[in-house]
């Protein structure tokens, strides 16, 4: 067997208009594939070679939760997006910190997923 990339990173949803506000009006992604039938849908939103799922469509067995899934979105400016979203009411489970190759935070989406912010660190001048 040979894995040659991630398909896509799948998020659990109960509501998914609410979700979709959080993604699309909060983070700024851009929905691509969606599919809905009987007031169960499935959203994609390709980020980079990477697609990021939504989906209410297995509710009684695929449920949110902060210990789920984790997907880690690149931002080009990490303090300025925590500033966003906290002024949003964003909720954090854990404030920007430093780690030796990057800056990152980690908030919840609606139904209390995992969602971390990332900030690559900047190679040192040589």
């Amino acid at each position: 067997m040979k894995i040659t990339a991630i398909a896509f990173v799948g998020y659990p949803v109960t509501d998914m208009a609410r979700a979709r506000a959080f993604y699309e009006k909060l983070l700024g992604l851009k929905p691509g594939e969606i599919w809905e039938h009987e007031g169960k849908a499935w959203v994609e939103f390709d980020i980079g070679s990477g697609t990021l799922a939504l989906s209410n469509m297995s509710p009684d067995k695929w449920k949110p939760s902060p210990d789920g899934p984790g997907v880690a979105l690149e931002v080009d400016d990490l303090e300025s997006a925590v500033r966003e979203l906290k002024s949003a009411g964003v909720r954090f489970y854990l404030d920007p910190m430093d780690s030796p190759v990057c800056r990152l935070a980690v908030v919840a989406d609606p139904d209390g997923n995992s969602v971390v912010l990332h900030q690559k660190a900047k190679a040192p001048a040589s």
